[in-house]
């Protein structure tokens, strides 16, 4: 197949698969709700912190439309600019695609451990209830976090068309390990990224903290020592828990804390680490 042929593809699949998770997302979100009320689990409580998951789409979608633009045009401005080019192939496509799923591993571990990309990605983690409408709670500065991370795959040569259709893959992975109605699938756990996986992640309990970051694979948590397995079902949200059901107030309930640090800052110094540091961490000599 053509070069053209196969950017033409990913194109269409980019643009494609995306509507297609949506609508399969509603339909197992849709279970998960039946499932909550077979297993007398259903509450108003439950339902409305659904819908605030759901509702953080909105300013999201609109940030995404923005930013992806003008990393359509940064992107191509870089790949047009620079005398290497990797070609457009099938070899090609799984190798990007691979790199893509390490530059989701290192992304995600950067911005657990940076307070600064906290900010953005605390909204996903800052629900109680775990479904499939947790896999669309995100915050509208996420996007930003994502354009920086991928620009490596541009340096290297990647056409801007690949790399896009890549993040897409990998974004759309992951909407159905957003749940407990899934098991562990064996063998797959080796390898995949899955539901018990992913559970772990979002656990907010001491030994589940900081672990599986992996999007489609879970090996490079395996390798660089960040793997951890479900052995009870986790505890999920924030280690200070956010239980506003205010979509703005979900958007921005990092901010105010972060603001309140910045400003009792002793020093330059402090300012600075309070933004780089993990979040949680706090200078020794507080009083």
């Amino acid at each position: 197949m053509s070069e053209e042929r196969w950017l033409n593809y990913m194109e269409f699949m980019s643009f494609n698969i995306y509507d297609w998770i949506l609508v399969f997302a509603c339909l197992f979100l849709g279970l998960e709700i039946l499932n909550d009320a077979v297993t007398r689990r259903f509450s108003g409580e439950r339902l409305l912190e659904t819908a605030t998951s759901v509702f953080t789409q909105v300013p999201y979608y609109f940030s995404e439309i923005i930013i992806f633009g003008s990393a359509v045009y940064l992107y191509f401005m870089i790949y047009e600019w620079i005398p290497w080019k990797i070609p457009v192939n099938g070899y090609s496509a799984v190798l990007v695609l691979l790199l893509a799923d390490l530059t989701y591993y290192i992304e995600h571990y950067a911005i657990h451990r940076i307070r600064l990309f906290w900010l953005a990605h605390s909204v996903h983690h800052s629900s109680s209830v775990y479904n499939t409408a947790t896999a669309f709670r995100f915050s509208l500065f996420d996007p930003v976090v994502s354009v920086l991370f991928h620009l490596p795959l541009v340096l290297m040569g990647f056409n801007p068309i690949m790399i896009f259709a890549a993040e897409v893959l990998v974004q759309a992975y992951q909407f159905w390990i957003h749940n407990e109605m899934i098991g562990k699938l064996g063998p797959l756990e080796w390898f995949f990224n899955t539901p018990s996986h992913h559970r772990v992640h979002h656990g907010s309990d001491s030994k589940y903290i900081d672990k599986n970051f992996g999007g489609i694979l879970i090996i490079w948590d395996r390798i660089f020592g960040t793997f951890q397995k479900e052995e009870e079902l986790p505890t999920y949200g924030l280690t200070t828990p956010m239980t506003s059901k205010n979509p703005i107030t979900v958007q921005f309930f990092e901010f105010s804390r972060l603001y309140k640090d910045l400003t009792g800052a002793k020093s330059r110094s402090v300012f600075i680490r309070y933004l780089i540091k993990p979040p949680g961490w706090q200078p020794k000599n507080k009083c």
